[in-house]
């Protein structure tokens, strides 16, 4: 196992990173100073996850004296609504009579938003874990703290920033993906090599086979990579006051639009993707990014399959749905640009007919 340790004041948690290391989980927690007391956990999943991984965690959970409770919902980015949600606390509430509880995330970006939002509002907040059972969560939304459910016109739109106590990342789980999850998870690790480490950029175009064809090897030094670029980015800016951390927005603002108008049926990574290629071409048509890094990044989303066509989705429901931006700042949008393959910045105020023209050139 290697380990990654997110530095924040009050808040600070490890990121482990491994494989088969699922059954191992039950005993870590035991001796957790952050989970001292808590005796209960609550595992929140959904049914595939449930079949493929839950028999094994439960197990791994009891043996290190825990009492489980499982609870599942549907697999799908609808499951972030408020229906859902108050649902599910509703029953959490129920269980959850004179027992000191604690909630497992286990599944991918979905049960993490939902499972961490749940965690930091029940009770006024209790403790959670992150079992990321993806590669884009692995790499980027187990860590970080950012928890969230949508609304019908904006993703992400209600949320914490409330951060996990342990983040327990087993390459294995990532063998049952198939090949369109994987190419979501890779558009966020391209992500992390344009905007911080252009090295990170040269392996992922290296090995992208491998990685395509899931080799654990690969897996985990790309795994740990991005968490490490995230623990640092978190630990300068845990709240996103700074300015710092916006940076991990990189291709999200035209991507979370891109989403949202789709009803979701184009998926997270694939809408990064697009909302990166749309965002180099804004920087480059404002003279801050040169052509050569800008074809570099079509070029290896290109290699990796992601989407180069927003497909079904027309023009002003992307605008509509970017309005709602969290990036938005006193009626000015905020972007965060390309320089070069390593280095971005950001950018308020980028002009609506330049935005249009860019995601024009992808439809």
């Amino acid at each position: 196992m290697n380990e990654v340790k997110v530095n924040l004041k009050n808040n600070s948690y490890s990121i482990v990173v491994g494989s088969r290391i699922l059954p191992k989980l039950g005993v870590r927690l035991r001796f957790l100073p952050s989970l001292k007391g808590k005796t209960d956990a609550v595992v929140i999943t959904n049914k595939n996850i449930a079949r493929l991984h839950g028999k094994t965690v439960v197990a791994g959970l009891k043996r290190g004296g825990f009492s489980v409770k499982v609870f599942d919902v549907p697999d799908s980015e609808k499951s972030k609504s408020f229906k859902t949600t108050f649902e599910l606390i509703k029953k959490i509430a129920t269980h959850d009579v004179k027992r000191r509880i604690f909630i497992v995330a286990l599944g991918g970006g979905v049960i993490g938003d939902l499972a961490g939002f749940i965690a930091a509002v029940y009770k006024r907040g209790v403790p959670y874990i992150q079992i990321p059972t993806t590669l884009l969560a692995q790499i980027d939304s187990a860590i970080g703290g950012k928890v969230a459910i949508d609304l019908p016109f904006g993703k992400n739109l209600v949320g914490a920033f409330y951060q996990p106590k342990l983040v327990w990342s087993d390459v294995s789980a990532l063998f049952t993906l198939s090949q369109r999850q994987i190419r979501n998870g890779l558009a966020e690790a391209v992500k992390y090599g344009v905007i911080k480490d252009k090295k990170l950029f040269d392996y992922i175009e290296a090995n992208y086979k491998g990685l395509l064809n899931q080799k654990a090897d690969v897996f985990e030094k790309v795994i740990m990579r991005c968490s490490q670029i995230k623990a640092d980015v978190v630990r300068v800016d845990e709240k996103e006051t700074k300015g710092v951390r916006t940076i991990l927005n990189f291709g999200h603002t035209v991507g979370h639009g891109i989403e949202a108008a789709s009803s979701y049926r184009i998926q997270h990574g694939e809408a990064v993707a697009l909302g990166m290629r749309v965002v180099a071409r804004i920087s480059k048509e404002l003279g801050l990014a040169g052509a050569r890094d800008c074809v570099s990044l079509e070029r290896l989303l290109d290699k990796i399959g992601l989407p180069s066509r927003i497909k079904g989705v027309n023009l002003s429901s992307i605008l509509k749905a970017m309005q709602y931006d969290k990036k938005i700042i006193s009626q000015k949008n905020r972007f965060v640009l390309l320089k070069k393959i390593g280095q971005v910045k950001v950018v308020e105020g980028v002009p609506v007919n330049v935005i249009r023209k860019a995601i024009k050139a992808y439809r």
